[in-house]
């Protein structure tokens, strides 16, 4: 198994490496932060209050309940309004807003806080998750996320959490994202082992919200497929948080990458009116916003 397993790595790298690619002189690093950052695993623009927000894994790890995780604010440009804006979270991954209330995965649990005043709106403990991850957020304010090792997609209605899917048919999601009826979805991979390592490579998949149908957007495995983000022009950027690339996938599953970088190219952000991709680089401790004025897909 432990050869196979190796065996599947290489190839998930190498099917990386045989992608069409771009030069990656099209993408300058307009910021970068390092000071202070441990373990970024989320970038996330709120709209309305104008600000970025990061989540801080720290220490501990990602499975750790150590409390010592924490969410920054950051202005777009990179400069830190507040480092330590909520603090006393576990492993807070995945992120998203809905009337007023930043959702943030914890592990095992969906903690809200209120943007405004940065307090605790309330916690959602969810029995049976074991590894949370990203949030996504419908335009009627249900709220979504994702636990990748059961490959399992809760959803909140209101004060009630249930369970919307689950089965290798999704992948082991990751990445969420909402639009209209459709849920996107990242995935890592299928039949995880208790390392994350996935026999088969995820795909990036359009989840019907309706009718529960699930469509493969890239029909062959991509990777361990983490953050997903629109482009603006009705594709999206996807990072392999294992391979360390970022992707951009068309709406009709044609796969480049763009940029290649070290293992732990975690869940991004993308502003399409500034053309800024932010990209929080959890092995490294580092933040990095990459200027894409001059990408052509």
């Amino acid at each position: 198994m432990k050869t196979h397993l190796f065996l599947i790595a290489i190839a998930s790298a190498t099917l990386a490496a045989a992608l069409p690619a771009i030069a990656q002189g099209q993408l300058k690093v307009a910021w970068e932060l390092t000071e202070g950052i441990r373990a970024p695993e989320s970038a996330y623009f709120d709209q309305k209050s104008g600000h970025l927000f990061l989540s801080q894994i720290g220490g501990g790890g990602g499975k750790a309940k150590d409390g010592d995780g924490w969410i920054s604010k950051l202005t777009t440009d990179g400069k830190v309004v507040k480092d330590k804006w909520f603090s006393g979270l576990h492993a807070p991954k995945g992120m998203r807003s809905s009337n007023g209330i930043l959702w943030v995965s914890d592990i095992d649990r969906l903690v809200g806080i209120n943007i405004s005043s940065g307090k605790t709106h309330r916690v959602h403990n969810i029995p049976g998750a074991k590894f949370l991850n990203d949030v996504a957020a419908g335009p009627t304010g249900i709220i979504y996320v994702s636990d990748m090792p059961t490959s399992t997609i809760y959803q909140l209605r209101g004060a009630t959490i249930s369970k919307l899917a689950s089965g290798q048919k999704l992948d082991s999601p990751n990445g969420l994202l909402v639009s209209g009826t459709t849920l996107f979805i990242a995935g890592w991979g299928k039949e995880l082992n208790d390392s994350f390592e996935a026999i088969t490579p995820g795909r990036l998949l359009a989840f019907n919200l309706q009718s529960k149908e699930i469509k493969a957007i890239t029909r062959v495995p991509t990777g361990n497929l983490d953050g997903v983000e629109f482009d603006g022009r009705g594709g999206y950027f996807v990072t392999d948080w294992s391979a360390g690339t970022v992707f951009h996938i068309t709406s009709k599953g044609a796969v480049t990458s763009i940029l290649d970088l070290p293992k732990g190219t975690a869940d991004l952000a993308y502003l399409p009116k500034k053309k800024l991709l932010i990209l929080p680089r959890m092995m490294e401790n580092t933040v990095t916003a990459y200027d894409l004025t001059n990408f052509k897909p």
